[in-house]
């Protein structure tokens, strides 16, 4: 394994107010801390250089500043959470060399997770890499909502799935949408259309598979617990 010069790291934790399915969820309480704070002190934990959450919404900024985290303000028009963090990226004083693209919906997100993905990072020719997690039910196979991703020998992904064929013997992984990147690819993929993959599957990161860029799939333990709708919130009442 070949590593290069220590490069410094950038969490980023994008974080809208409004969301079709549960509007202004970044602010939910959660055990007496917003969701945006928790996610925030989980990163934290692990050994970034700085975290910041990047938002369109005044609430979530000066939330945000009132638990003494760091936030940048950025445009409402960005579609992904990808476009978000290359301007937070852009408006965020320190030249760092990648970044972690931290999903805000994920308020207990394991610090190891993150660690992993920056460790990643310091390997030479890593362009793009993300996380991967065995599935150990074949029930929740059924769950299109949480993507399956699939990857080589390499651990470099070779697609991601919603919906898989049950007939096939292989182990299944659920993919964690955390994701970490050097800023010249941040940069490049941000500048790409989407594709007729990305568009049929509904799922991002097809476009940069679609477009020749490599990703790393490092495996984890660690459960993903992800808050999309009001229900999920009994869902994880337990953790709390």
């Amino acid at each position: 394994m070949e590593y290069q010069s220590v490069m410094k790291i950038l969490g980023i934790i994008p974080s809208r107010y409004y969301s079709n399915r549960f509007p202004g969820k970044p602010l939910l309480d959660l055990g007496g801390k917003s969701m945006v704070q928790r996610v925030y002190e989980q990163a934290q934990k692990s050994k970034l250089d700085q975290v910041i959450v990047a938002t369109d919404d005044k609430r979530i900024y000066n939330a945000v500043l009132g638990f003494g985290g760091k936030a940048v303000m950025t445009s409402s028009k960005h579609s992904s959470g990808t476009d978000r963090c290359l301007e937070a990226m852009q408006k965020t004083v320190g030249n760092f060399d990648c970044v972690i693209n931290i999903q805000g919906d994920e308020p207990f997100i394991h610090p190891e997770q993150i660690q992993k993905i920056a460790d990643c990072l310091q390997q030479k020719n890593t362009q793009i890499v993300t996380l991967g997690k065995a599935v150990n039910r074949k029930d929740d196979l059924l769950d299109i909502n949480a993507p399956k991703v699939f990857f080589n020998e390499h651990m470099l992904a070779t697609g991601f799935e919603r919906e898989v064929n049950f007939e096939c013997k292989t182990k299944y992984y659920f993919h964690i949408g955390i994701y970490g990147y050097t800023n010249k690819i941040l940069t490049e993929i941000t500048r790409l259309q989407p594709t007729e993959n990305e568009i049929k599957k509904g799922l991002e990161q097809l476009r940069w598979l679609d477009n020749g860029y490599s990703i790393r799939v490092e495996l984890t333990e660690h459960e993903s617990f992800s808050i999309d709708t009001p229900e999920d919130v009994k869902k994880i009442a337990h953790l709390l």
